[in-house]
């Protein structure tokens, strides 16, 4: 059988999509016009015929293919076991860059041509375009005529290309499906770009690098979305491969020196170890330098706690003027602004990070967004040039729109149904499918979110309604494919589903359950109520305003706070806390600006409970600020915690961080008030979020 490479990619996506979509959406899909799609369509349906499939078009709701699952299968099968494939342009240049990142000196213009069954001018015309990703990779093309063509750079942006096409050309169903080995047994005259790119390193490899990141999954303080734990596999994977063949790799020995203080760092050496001794090889010390800078980039952070657990409070600072501008600039105001600042802030530490060691992350729904939504995107995009000073790719523009058009849904009432998202695309993706079937569905009464790497540990027929963005093929038996913003062709079909499901409950035994429920959310409330109060109580047990009387220096008033703490045994290591303070506000500035307020926060060992004071200052200080600008301090806010706490005291202590400077009345109360009056502040405050987290 012969087809074309767009004919292929039509029918790959109407297998792909059961329930059907519009000829726009392929069209977009496939980046060709819709006049395009209708007269591929013509042969599709002729391929069909041959396959006891049709192909039902209608209007205004769209089309997909029609016959018999085992039908569906053969052709699917048969799309992988034609004797050549015509690769559509795009792919043809992926599979020129990969022929030469993996090529060690040049490859003559002809060689290549042959090999895609295309002409020496078709191969020089899609180097033009392989050049340009080439470049935004740091990487040169060397083209001369008789030598050939031939990538020049550092090993490091090699590895970040086959990265980067990695993540665009393969699907993360079938990573997850070649790592878990479940591959199909397919022909070998299979040739697609996706295989090609999975080839570049054995399974074998792939589920020994699985094995070691997952040993050490729990010395790390947060979880790793999909695209995370891909990433590093990924870079390991090639790592090996390429360490095997004698390449080597360069890092910074400086910032090398920087890293090695993480716990990030700590966690590399113990994978490095661990795939040294499974693959015998001896890995550089260099290696651990770019796998702490993935594990310090991994996308997905737990949210509890993150602001003391992070020491991000200038960001925070930044993200809260983020949420401001964007505010201005749309014209609107955003549901549950806490919630937002939380979501923002869990993600752009990791973004920050990524933007400023040049980490490519890759997001398959950027342009989805940046047609949906081009004023929320435009707005952003603008706002985080000018407060992070920093530009930001299009795919991270992208991951932040999804919190922010979240935040603008208003949420109605739960009711009766349990609903499991599946997302591949992050954190942020899930959260604004979730609140847009919450506003748009009537009868769900709890969504659960989780990634493809969660699907093997979810008990899957607890669930009235599994959904999900990406297509699952034969993962997941009963499923319901949805687009991330929802079209009005999902909502009806998932009010079918609803509709069915509620009709065959029995309304007896639903009102039985639902009385059980009730009573254990009432134990499971009262329960959640003493374990925040404990900790509010803890923290407000030794909350005070002291004063600094005639201390001029920095290091002396903090030698001072340091010998107060430990006399009202409340720290063990005096001079242990004055370095970590020292040494916490070396990374990033601590006066709030546009206040006359510091704060110093860290986590210790020798810290014995969690604290919250302050101190006013008889000599003001000078202290760079969280916007890098000098400012004068009179009253100091200390936060301080030790190492093993609950969850619930971590959330008090970040709404504590975010209370701070949430608005100019929060920052003014901070500012002025005595320790009486801000007791009762802090006292009002506390109790309604413990009321929030009830509710």
């Amino acid at each position: 059988m012969y087809i074309s490479g767009r004919e292929r990619r039509i029918l790959e996506v109407l297998l792909a999509y059961p329930d059907g979509l519009t000829i726009e959406s392929l069209a977009q899909t496939l980046d060709v016009s819709t006049r395009t799609i209708h007269r591929d369509l013509k042969i599709v349906e002729d391929i069909l015929t041959g396959y006891d499939l049709k192909l039902d078009k209608k209007s205004g709701t769209g089309i997909h293919i029609t016959g018999s699952k085992e039908a569906k299968a053969k052709l699917d099968l048969a799309l992988t076991q034609v004797a050549f494939t015509d690769y559509t342009p795009e792919e043809r240049q992926a599979i020129i860059l990969t022929t030469l990142l993996e090529t060690n000196g040049s490859t003559k213009l002809i060689v290549l041509a042959n090999e895609l069954n295309v002409t020496v001018a078709t191969v020089s015309n899609d180097l033009d375009k392989v050049e340009v990703v080439l470049t935004e990779h740091n990487l040169k093309l060397v083209r001369k005529r008789g030598y050939g063509v031939e990538i020049i750079g550092e090993e490091s942006d090699k590895r970040a290309t086959l990265s980067y096409l990695i993540f665009k050309y393969v699907d993360e169903l079938d990573f997850l499906s070649h790592i878990k080995s479940k591959m199909k047994t397919q022909s070998s005259t299979i040739d697609t770009v996706s295989e090609r790119l999975l080839g570049l390193v054995d399974q074998s490899k792939l589920m020994t690098i699985e094995k070691s990141i997952n040993y050490i999954k729990s010395d790390l303080p947060y979880e790793f979305a999909d695209s995370s734990y891909i990433g590093l596999v990924v870079h390991l994977a090639l790592a090996v491969e390429r360490l095997q063949k004698g390449e080597q790799i360069y890092f910074d020995h400086h910032y090398l020196e920087e890293l090695e203080t993480s716990k990030e760092y700590v966690v590399a050496k113990k994978i490095i170890r661990s795939l040294s001794e499974a693959f015998e090889l001896e890995i550089p010390k260099d290696e651990i330098g770019y796998i702490t800078m993935h594990l310090l980039g991994a996308k997905l952070r737990s949210d509890k706690g993150i602001i003391i657990e992070e020491s991000a409070v200038n960001v925070l600072y930044l993200t809260k003027q983020l949420i401001v501008a964007v505010g201005e600039k749309i014209q609107a105001t955003f549901v549950s602004e806490d919630r937002l600042l939380k979501d923002l802030l869990t993600h752009l530490k990791p973004t920050l990070y990524r933007i400023q060691k040049g980490m490519y992350i890759g997001n398959p729904l950027k342009g989805d967004i940046k047609r949906d939504y081009p004023e929320i995107f435009e707005a952003i995009k603008v706002s985080c040039t000018e407060i992070f000073e920093v530009d930001f790719p299009d795919e991270e523009i992208a991951y932040l729109v999804l919190h922010f058009a979240s935040a603008t849904i208003e949420r109605v009432s739960p009711q009766n149904l349990s609903v499991l998202v599946i997302c591949s695309s992050g954190l942020g993706t899930s959260k604004m499918v979730s609140s847009q079937l919450k506003n748009k569905i009537n009868g769900i009464r709890q969504i659960d979110q989780a990634s493809l790497f969660e699907l093997e540990s979810k008990a899957l027929s607890g669930y009235d309604l599994i959904l999900s963005t990406i297509p699952l093929k034969d993962y997941v038996d009963e499923y319901t494919l949805i687009s991330t913003i929802l079209t009005e062709e999902d909502i009806e079909k998932i009010n079918v589903l609803i509709k069915g499901k509620q009709l065959r409950q029995d309304l007896l035994k639903r009102n039985y359950i639902e009385s059980k429920q009730a009573e254990v959310f009432s134990f499971d409330r009262l329960e959640k109520m003493q374990q925040y109060s404990n900790a509010i109580l803890n923290i407000l047990g030794t909350f005070c305003i002291d004063q600094i009387q005639q201390l001029t220096s920095k290091k002396a008033i903090l030698d001072e706070i340091s010998r107060r703490l430990k006399e009202r045994q409340l720290i063990h290591d005096e001079k242990g806390l004055t370095d970590a303070l020292i040494k916490r506000e070396k990374q990033g500035g601590i006066g709030i600006p546009g206040t006359s307020l510091a704060l110093y926060h860290t986590r210790l060992s020798s810290i014995q409970k969690p604290l919250f004071q302050l101190y006013d200052l008889s000599h003001p200080l000078t202290l760079t600020s969280m916007n890098q600008e000098e400012m004068t301090v009179t009253r100091i806010v200390m936060m301080l915690s030790p190492l093993e706490i609950s969850d619930h005291v971590l959330e008090v202590l970040s709404f504590l961080s975010t209370l701070i400077i949430r608005d100019q009345t929060s920052r003014h109360v901070f500012e002025t008030l005595d320790e009486q009056g801000l007791k009762h502040y802090l006292s009002q405050e506390l109790n309604m979020f413990i009321n929030d987290k009830l509710s």
